[in-house]
């Protein structure tokens, strides 16, 4: 129990947590903006190693590193642009069509660095984000530029949601397609735009690990956490407030559990540490999502003069 209590007086272990749960908020903020518009995204993991490779594989080349976070941005739009087509304009299954672009953009990743270096054995590297020591608050001070982009998008979007006639629309479009097509909005239009963004936000959230908190593309990277995402869109109930919240609830069992197999604390075998932030997850996942009002049109093709 003290070593307990010194993990979470420590100030780096509150670093890690947000470290940790940026890629997470953006990339759940990605997944909330596509379900709000009645599309489910199971392309998120293959859009978040596509963005991560993309950005790094930019600045590897010379770009600067915002460069990197844009081309990363774009790669995601690029894949949220396939996905809306396939289920918005061809309304298709968005369970296989998101299965598929993870696939797709994973395997493209991998062969794209497989080609871009046949002969290396470890991974090149660039230089990262750097720290915004100039910030001179506490933990916000050793983060990047990055995690201040991701916390700061969380009350943009949810403005954007809830004040806005553009989120109004979005929200249309995920709850009733029919009543918002009589309104005069075009539910394609929306649906697509509501993706492609969410997408390269997706996109973002990969380049985060590349760009900010390591400094190479290696496979696996992104490792599960694509699925993480959308489990806590249903636990934030599709709201960015709660998204980020989250987020921060499963990185805090992350960090955690890294900490106690480091300090020597862990009494279990480590393998009931790992899973430790997944189990904790699932608990607070099924005790909320029996609650969660979901839109309505979530994962329900829509054709224009349908009834």
């Amino acid at each position: 129990m003290t070593e307990l209590f010194d993990i979470l007086a420590n100030q780096a272990f509150w670093v890690a947590v947000l470290r940790i749960a940026t890629p997470l908020i953006l990339g759940t903020l990605g997944v909330l903006l596509c379900e709000r518009a009645g599309v489910l995204n199971l392309g998120i993991e293959g859009i978040m190693v596509a963005g991560a490779f993309s950005g790094w594989l930019a600045v590897y080349a010379g770009a600067p590193l915002w460069a990197g976070v844009l081309v990363a941005a774009l790669t995601g739009a690029a894949f949220g642009l396939l996905h809306a087509f396939l289920t918005v304009a061809l309304a298709l299954s968005q369970h296989v069509s998101g299965l598929g672009i993870t696939l797709l953009a994973t395997s493209l990743s991998y062969y794209g660095y497989r080609v871009s270096f046949p002969k290396v054995t470890t991974p090149p590297t660039i230089i990262p984000f750097g720290e915004m020591s100039w910030l001179g608050l506490p933990i916000l001070a050793q983060q990047t530029l990055l995690t201040l982009l991701a916390l700061l998008l969380v009350p943009l979007i949810s403005y954007v949601l809830y004040r806005t006639p553009i989120g109004l629309a979005v929200r249309m479009v995920g709850e009733n397609p029919q009543a918002a097509e009589g309104q005069g909005v075009s539910v394609a239009a929306v649906r697509t735009g509501a993706i492609v963004a969410g997408s390269a936000l997706m996109g973002v959230a990969g380049s985060f690990l590349t760009l900010a908190a390591f400094n190479a593309f290696f496979f696996n990277m992104v490792n599960g956490r694509g699925w993480i995402c959308v489990a806590l869109v249903v636990f934030a109930s599709w709201r960015p407030g709660k998204a980020l919240l989250g987020a921060l609830l499963f990185a805090f069992f992350d960090a955690l559990q890294l900490r106690l197999q480091q300090s020597g604390a862990a009494v279990l075998p480590y393998q009931l540490y790992l899973m430790l932030p997944y189990l904790l997850s699932i608990v607070a996942l099924i005790l909320v999502a029996r609650k969660a009002s979901y839109p309505q049109a979530l994962m329900k093709p829509y054709r224009k003069g349908e009834r």
